[in-house]
């Protein structure tokens, strides 16, 4: 379930089940800023606080963009060099183990700006418009996303997607990756959406034909495990701008990427 979480994003580096977490992110899961019951901060000026640290403005067709020198763009530049760095030696060291070594990274936010998208309704989500935003295929890049698929690649590591759209988004989805430049393995074996009419068996736990009951962390972290266990990968590192795109194992380190537009449980 998609909400909408009121949180300005900080530097964060923990840890969840016991595995690594770097990056940048907005309130943890474990934080009560969503049901607290002291005044929340000013809705009026925490939107000024997102537009500033996106440093967003409007092009000339009137789409809302981030700018290239704002903060959100300097915490990705930071959390994707020390990515690189650690994808080398990840891979090579898996390799060494003879294991075939992985990489995990969610869409939305990751991959894909929606920033448009958040400024124009308001920060709210309905399913009807997002559908139409995502099938219209035109979002931008995460600043230096599409780069950082393309370096995995060039390591020798199989680069999969793990993404809460669905599966009549597919077609959208990867004409959109592709016009970013983050052309890499978007076939079906290698691009994961939510089937909820024909769910994959190895989420046969909470999700049938015709009823779905996974939740994100269910879904997302029972889809690794099909990659790992099933496919026979070692997953070195899993991308996401949720902690529920990271949470739930089977990913070696986890990079969570600065959202403070939405929170999705």
């Amino acid at each position: 379930m998609r909400k909408s979480l009121r949180a300005a994003a900080v530097v964060a580096a923990c840890t969840i089940a016991g595995s690594a977490l770097y990056g940048a992110g907005a309130a943890t899961a474990h934080q009560s800023t969503a049901n607290s019951t002291h005044e929340p901060y000013n809705i009026g000026l925490l939107v000024k606080d997102i537009d500033t640290y996106y440093g967003t403005t409007a092009d000339s067709n009137g789409v809302y963009q981030a700018s290239p020198d704002s903060q959100y763009a300097m915490d990705l530049a930071h959390i994707d060099a020390a990515a690189k760095r650690y994808i080398n030696k990840a891979a090579r060291k898996a390799r060494h183990h003879g294991e075939k070594p992985a990489v995990v990274f969610d869409i939305d936010d990751t991959l894909l700006l929606s920033l448009d998208y958040e400024k124009r309704y308001h920060y709210t989500y309905n399913p009807t418009t997002w559908a139409d935003y995502v099938n219209r295929a035109d979002r931008p890049a995460v600043f230096g996303s599409p780069e950082l698929v393309r370096y995995a690649e060039s390591k020798g590591v199989e680069v999969f997607y793990n993404s809460g759209l669905s599966e009549a988004q597919r077609s959208a989805a990867v004409e959109n990756l592709k016009k970013v430049g983050a052309d890499v393995n978007l076939d079906a074996d290698h691009v994961f959406l939510k089937d909820k009419a024909n769910p994959p068996a190895y989420l046969s736990k909470c999700a049938t034909p015709g009823n779905w009951t996974c939740t994100t962390v269910q879904y997302k972290s029972g889809t690794r495990k099909h990659i790992e266990r099933d496919l026979g990968y070692e997953i070195v590192a899993n991308f996401g701008d949720q902690y529920s795109d990271l949470n739930g194992g089977y990913a070696d380190r986890m990079y969570k990427l600065p959202n403070p537009t939405y929170f999705v449980s």
